[in-house]
């Protein structure tokens, strides 16, 4: 049986005597998969042994253990019985070829049986004529079962007790790594938040000591070999399950640790290689590849922070060359990181369960750590057009949509606006025209009006002149709005007539319409045929049970808006002058002052 790692060995210096190891053959092999503790490798190799032959275990590095099939004398040879397996289901889908270099000590089966002959060798016919197996498609391909931390220490009961004096001897013979990674989990844990340099002061035995303390230890500031595997322990527990692999796409220039325990590949969206969720965790992995400059960068910067999937509550950082994005909700948290380099834009995202943010935290951490750009970048034209497409999806992903959108229109030259005080009663933020943050700084629920004031003072083309002239009756008016939210990008005019300059119940500061209004229209200003604005378009509201037809529709008069917004200490334009505008000349108007009010 193989020796304990580091952990036991510094405690008893008769446990480091030199044993002969088996070393694995050439050829090339079949990696079924890999665990980060022997324990857990064993178990699944005996099993993959029970159902086929020519099974093996090696170590990978210091700290996994890969389960594998071979040698092979052939690439041909092994790929083929890599199919077999497959179509039997003896195999993963992400098993993988190798040809056994980072392959280090056999520990299955025990060191000193016998090896097994080669697979017999192709003939020659057949060798001649071999080639690198062609790509099957272009996904991405798991490159090697990567390390996603040291491995776990061995289990607590197994180690002898220590004193201070015996744990400080099995102290003095960790290695460099070793101290570090007792202070990176000493960070993961909350006890420590200096460098993690391998060097033991003061910060770094005032934390053992805390930790100590807050698992019912006695104090001392020097770990035993049973504590650092407690610690250790932990550390690398939030992982289990997530089979972290190295991932390399040749078709995006990306190689990266994946979660492949949680995601796999689904297609391509360019600039994305997507990995979507493959069970109970609803996880997604994005690559980012494409061609661009500094320009590109910075607008795939603020188009990634328009979708769902990136909440807007996080740290964002821009710079010449990078960018960084955080978000968290209540549903999910997320990350992404992008860099330019040489023109080409790589970078990945994680997006993860809100709740599980020590999981997400590590994960994110080893992504970042194993982040490379290799050769090569996402080709614009790898997914053809298809049915799923959505002015609402950028690269297949979800927009974030408003919780709901409305109309409103400017009444000053710092960009205030005016629009329907329902629709920003309950809202965490509120934008016009998509991307202006504004904050509501009037209401009258009287009137059903709200002013905004953008956050930043903005320049209208355009604003509203309140008709103070009483309108003939029958006359033709237009609403301005925007009936289908943010699907089209410019306001749309919906032609009605003037059929009351009073409401049904005779209400002085209403006038009814017959127009056909959707509720997205609610808030936008009713123009008269001289461009002039009558008043602003209420919402349809069904009261008492009674539900009016369609073509009815009520605005608040142009009178009572000015005298509020006058109390409120807000100057509006006014005219009393009744004209003519051509419908094409109304709709320029309309443009230049109607925006969209989004509440999200």
């Amino acid at each position: 049986m193989k020796p304990l790692a580091i952990w036991i060995a510094a405690a008893s210096f008769s446990l480091t005597s030199q044993i002969a190891f088996a070393q694995a053959a050439s050829g090339t092999y079949i990696q079924l998969e890999a665990q980060p503790t022997q324990t857990a490798a064993d178990t699944r190799v005996r099993v993959y042994a029970s159902q086929t032959e020519n099974v093996f275990g090696y170590r990978l590095g210091r700290s996994w253990f890969a389960v594998v099939m071979g040698p092979y004398a052939s690439r041909e040879a092994a790929t083929a019985a890599l199919r077999e397996m497959r179509q039997a289901g003896l195999a993963p889908s992400d098993a993988f070829l190798t040809n056994g270099e980072r392959f280090g000590d056999q520990y299955w089966p025990a060191p000193g049986d016998a090896r097994p002959p080669l697979a017999p060798p192709a003939p020659a016919a057949e060798a001649e004529a071999e080639t690198a197996p062609a790509v099957e498609d272009a996904a991405p391909q798991v490159v090697d079962a990567t390390p996603a931390a040291p491995e776990p220490a061995p289990e607590v009961e197994a180690i002898p007790e220590e004193s201070v004096q015996d744990a400080r001897v099995s102290e003095q013979a960790l290695t460099q790594d070793e101290k570090e990674l007792l202070q990176t989990a000493l960070g993961w844990a909350g006890f420590y938040d200096a460098a993690v340099d391998g060097a033991f002061g003061r910060g770094t035995r005032g934390a053992m000591e805390a930790w100590q303390l807050a698992q019912g230890f006695a104090p001392t500031g020097v770990l035993t070999t049973a504590q650092r595997a407690q610690l250790v322990g932990a550390y690398n527990s939030v992982l289990d399950g997530m089979n972290l692999q190295l991932v390399r796409d040749t078709a995006a220039g990306v190689e990266v640790l994946i979660p492949t325990g949680a995601v796999s590949f689904t297609e391509y969206e360019p600039p994305f290689a997507r990995f979507g969720s493959k069970g109970d965790i609803p996880a997604q992995v994005l690559l980012i590849s494409q061609s661009g400059d500094q320009n590109r960068l910075f607008g795939l910067y603020e188009i990634l922070q328009t979708l769902a999937i990136f909440p807007p509550e996080g740290e964002r950082s821009r710079k010449d060359a990078s960018f960084e994005i955080a978000g968290t909700s209540a549903d999910v948290q997320s990350y992404v990181s992008a860099q330019l380099e040489d023109g080409q834009i790589k970078g990945f995202a994680l997006v993860w369960p809100a709740g599980d943010s020590a999981r997400f935290d590590r994960i994110r951490d080893e992504m970042k750590n194993s982040f490379n750009a290799i050769d090569g970048v996402l080709d614009p034209a790898i997914a053809s057009p298809d049915e799923d497409q959505a002015i609402d999806l950028v690269a297949g992903l979800q927009i974030r949509k408003p919780k709901t959108s409305r109309t409103g229109f400017y009444i000053d030259m710092q960009g205030r606006v005016l629009t329907d005080a329902m629709a920003v009663e309950s809202c965490e933020e509120i934008s016009i025209d998509g991307s202006h943050p504004a904050t509501v700084t009037m209401t009258d629920t009287d009137l059903g009006i709200a002013v905004l004031t953008p956050d930043e003072a903005l320049s209208p083309q355009s604003v509203a002149a309140f008709q103070t002239q009483v309108p003939r009756l029958q006359t033709e008016i237009a609403v301005a709005g925007y009936p289908y939210g943010g699907v089209l990008v410019t306001p749309t005019l919906t032609f009605g007539r003037l059929a009351d300059i009073r409401g049904l119940n005779g209400e002085e500061d209403l006038k009814r319409l017959t127009l056909t209004a959707r509720d997205g229209d609610a808030g936008g200003p009713v123009f008269d045929n001289g461009g002039a604005v009558l008043g602003m378009l209420l919402p349809k509201v069904a009261q008492d049970g009674q539900l009016l037809p369609p073509d009815v529709s009520f605005i608040i008069d142009a009178d009572r808006i000015v005298a509020a917004l006058s109390d409120a200490g807000i100057a509006t334009d006014t005219t009393d002058t009744l004209a003519f505008m051509p419908p094409e000349t109304l709709t320029l108007r309309a443009a230049e002052s109607t925006v969209l009010v989004s509440c999200w």
